[in-house]
């Protein structure tokens, strides 16, 4: 086995006096593997520690007795391969209720997931040549301070590129292929010329790979900038028209453009690229603006855009801000007619997008709309009190109820709607505009 002895330049996030656990616990062979190790040769560091192992046997026992001896959290990920995880947390520690922890147990990390996995195959060496990518097949064992790198994955790393371990690898999990062009995007990396030429011989075969983990693929890919040439290059190799059937070379041409929209409202708007930055529910990693990112690439009809997107296994918040945004889209994709939109139909159409308008915003922009168009609307979402995009009942359902002649029932709810858009008009200002305007209304009519 080719291994190296590297103890003087093993990161410090590899270093067990750091975790939060003692080397003890760990039995001579285990070693740490993936993106640990790969992180931390680069000098990547997160704000918690996330450590994968492999050992010769007994994992899930291995991490069951961590995880008793420190008080620290421990679920079985997949029983039938032994695979185990510990969690430490700190702010659990400090809870009234939590027992003593054992004090050989420091770290400067708050939180750590620690994985364990039984080794595949009869020696690591086996293990590591059935990993993806040479960058994730370095394993650090502990105990030694060594570096085993039996396929080259250290010099990869110097030169900034993922080299496949074999074509076998890619072909027997192709959610490979895809991951390669998201770890290319992670990393800054490029994908070696022979690697990328496998991946689009066997792009057709990410069609046999589950939606759910394509979709968590995608996801790191639409949320930064550094991801859309990497989709741009996933799109040119094959490996999105079986997820996006629909999708053009002019939609995905548009990616870098929501990109730049995003850069530019930075500089004129920063609330809304903040607002295009978040999640769209605290629970999601699918941001704004990878809302107006998907609207790029399923069908504009909106039916059709939707069982696109449930067929990729988004969740109905993701489909229903997307088919949102498509809809305000098809309602409005045009200077003219951005311009020449009765005030009636602007505030049924922002009630209609809601918080989804950054999104409608940035597709807009990214689509040629002129800034000078699109500005008038921005200004008005960016006024918490617009009469129009944030309206504010000037009068309650009881208030008609009790000082008109109105009747409970469904003409409330218009009469409500009447008094807002009147508001938005100019029409009334305050609640007794509001009443004297609607009893001239009701006896007009």
């Amino acid at each position: 086995m080719n291994s190296v002895e590297r103890r003087d330049r093993i990161p410090a996030v590899l270093l067990p006096e750091n975790w939060p656990f003692s080397l003890d616990w760990l039995p001579p062979e285990a070693c740490l593997v993936g993106g640990a190790v790969r992180d931390a040769l680069l000098g990547r560091q997160s704000d918690y520690l996330d450590l994968d192992f492999v050992v010769p046997a007994n994992a899930v026992e291995i991490a069951r007795s961590l995880a008793r001896h420190y008080h620290a959290g421990f679920v079985v990920l997949d029983a039938e391969r032994q695979i185990a995880r510990v969690v430490f947390d700190r702010a659990e520690e400090r809870s009234a209720e939590s027992p003593e922890v054992p004090r050989d147990r420091e770290s400067p990390f708050d939180r750590a997931t620690v994985d364990f996995a039984l080794q595949e195959g009869d020696t690591l060496e086996i293990d590591l040549h059935r990993r993806d990518f040479t960058v994730n097949a370095i394993a650090y064992n502990p105990h030694t301070g060594q570096l085993v790198d039996p396929l080259g994955g250290y010099e990869d790393l110097q030169n900034q590129q993922l080299r496949m371990v074999s074509r076998r690898n890619l072909e027997d999990d192709p959610l490979r292929l895809l991951r390669g062009y998201r770890q290319a995007a992670q990393l800054e990396f490029e994908l070696e010329s022979q690697t990328r030429q496998t991946i689009r011989e066997l792009a057709p075969l990410l069609s046999r790979v589950a939606a759910e983990r394509v979709c968590s693929e995608l996801s790191y890919l639409f949320s930064f900038d550094r991801g859309t040439p990497w989709l741009e290059a996933a799109w040119e190799d094959k490996l999105l028209s079986v997820w996006f059937p629909h999708a053009t070379d002019a939609g995905v041409r548009r990616l870098r453009s929501l990109d730049r929209a995003m850069q530019e409202f930075a500089e004129r708007w920063t609330p809304l690229s903040e607002e295009l930055s978040q999640p769209i529910r605290p629970t999601l990693k699918t941001t704004r603006l990878s809302v107006a990112k998907l609207a790029s690439l399923v069908p504009l009809e909106e039916k059709a855009a939707e069982r696109e997107l449930l067929n990729l296994k988004y969740s109905r918040a993701e489909v229903r801000a997307t088919v949102t945004v498509l809809q305000a889209w098809n309602a409005a994709n045009c200077d003219r007619t951005l311009r020449e939109m009765p005030v009636r139909e602007q505030y049924f159409w922002f009630k209609a997008l809601g918080d989804e308008f950054p999104a409608y915003a940035a597709l807009a922009v990214a689509s040629g709309i002129d800034f000078s168009t699109i500005a008038p609307y921005i200004e008005r979402y960016l006024r918490p009190n617009d009469a129009i995009a944030h309206p504010q009942p000037l009068l309650s359902g009881k208030d008609l109820i009790d000082k008109t002649a109105l009747e409970k029932g469904p003409q409330i709810g218009y009469w409500l709607t009447e008094i807002a858009i009147a508001h938005a008009e100019g029409k009334v200002l305050t609640a007794e505009d509001a009443l004297n305007w609607i009893s001239q209304e009701v006896d007009r009519r």
